[in-house]
């Protein structure tokens, strides 16, 4: 693989620094095979401490994170706050797991300049940047977050600390019965907070459950939804009335939240405007609706066509590889949000240049992407996402 092949070259450069004449060949003109075989062993050892100083630990990935889009994103995030070269890519490889991954930078030096990204707001999360648990050291306290480097606010309900963000997403449920499993318990939650649109996308918001005899634990996929989940406080199940609240660790502000009975009236008489069997996915559709009709609030009409603003700079577009990265990451992304046909992004000497314009084969698959691009948080920057006349997309006419 090209990772291989990397610290293969990378072992073999360390091995042509060492001079084995004399440890190698002794007196009588012959090689020493142990002593041979220490440097080996020696010049391995010290190869694979320069890749460790040279990685770091990347928590918090929100779905949709892709391997390249994750190092496009912060080799830009690098250079626009001159933690590097403008022409620098320092990020080299990108190993990426459900919930994190781990970069490898060109040197250690880079390596540390990045650690000053911790707390980069990144598709709707806060990502945690680190050294692996695997790095001695020596650790640097010099080391600033994102917020303070950039004088930005960390967004609203996030967590540096990884204790603390797991708390921000942990509850208590209490009168539990023996009867009650952890996948009951989970399943019937879910289903709960769907039902009445407590959660914030589609799928059950609660990840995991731990049961304890009369009470349980459950982890949420977001703190937001977590905070959503304390209206179900008193929820009847299995003949018990189940008491959620925050954990007796919880040392954040005050909740302000009803009980299941507040919300089920609300939904009853039609004030939470979600239907019974998925509130996030009918929210979902009420934003392409939305999208479609854009063009009675002064919008361009709905199209095919989708144009987003505020992705690139001109930096972004002077790498071929870069550009060539960028179009993967976005054909990738954006492919999910329907049939999507064809991407342009014009080059840096092009009308049109920074823009990105997607093609998919209905309005449908266009209002989705525009429902789900609008807003997000790009290298910190807001995406613009609106329709664009096909015409023009198709005579490429993007002054």
């Amino acid at each position: 693989s090209q990772t291989n092949r990397r610290d293969t070259r990378h072992l073999l450069s360390t091995l042509s620094q060492h001079d084995y004449s004399v440890t190698m060949m002794p007196a009588g003109g012959l090689p020493n095979p142990m002593a041979a075989s220490l440097a080996v062993a020696s010049a391995m050892s010290n190869a694979q401490q320069d890749k460790i100083n040279r990685e770091l630990f990347v928590g918090n990935t929100p779905p949709g994170t892709t391997e390249l889009l994750l190092m496009h994103f912060l080799n830009a995030a690098m250079r626009r706050v001159n933690l590097c070269q403008p022409h620098e890519s320092p990020v080299l490889n990108c190993r990426l797991n459900p919930k994190f991954a781990f970069v490898e930078l060109a040197s250690a030096d880079m390596a540390n300049h990045a650690m000053n990204m911790n707390g980069i707001p990144f598709l709707g999360a806060v990502l945690k940047i680190s050294r692996p648990s695997k790095y001695t050291g020596p650790n640097l306290p010099t080391i600033q977050t994102w917020q303070q480097l950039t004088g930005s606010s960390l967004p609203v309900g996030a967590a540096l600390d990884a204790e603390s963000e797991k708390m921000s997403r942990e509850l208590f449920i209490g009168n539990t019965t023996p009867e009650m499993s952890e996948q009951m318990i989970r399943e019937f939650l879910g289903n709960a907070m769907e039902q009445v649109g407590l959660n914030t996308m589609p799928g059950n918001p609660i990840q995991a459950c731990r049961v304890s005899g009369k009470f349980a634990f459950v982890e949420l996929r977001t703190a937001q939804e977590a905070t959503n989940a304390l209206n179900l406080n008193n929820i009847p199940f299995m003949g018990a009335a189940l008491r959620v609240g925050r954990p007796s660790k919880w040392n954040g502000p005050p909740d302000q939240h009803g009980n299941w009975e507040d919300i089920l009236a609300k939904y009853m008489a039609g004030e939470l405007q979600l239907p019974s069997s998925s509130g996030a996915v009918q929210q979902q559709q009420q934003q392409q609706q939305q999208a479609a009709s854009s063009s009675d609030v002064g919008g361009p009409p709905a199209s095919r066509v989708v144009e987003l603003q505020n992705m690139l700079n001109m930096d972004d577009l002077a790498n071929d590889d870069e550009y060539q990265d960028i179009l993967e990451d976005t054909r990738e992304e954006c492919g999910q949000f329907g049939q999507l046909n064809q991407v342009v992004i014009p080059k840096a000497n092009e009308p049109g240049a920074t823009k990105l314009y997607l093609e998919y084969a209905t309005e449908a698959d266009a209002a989705n992407a525009i429902s789900n691009l609008q807003g997000r948080t790009f290298d910190g920057r807001r995406v613009q996402a609106q329709y664009f006349d096909p015409q023009k997309f198709e005579q490429k006419d993007f002054a």
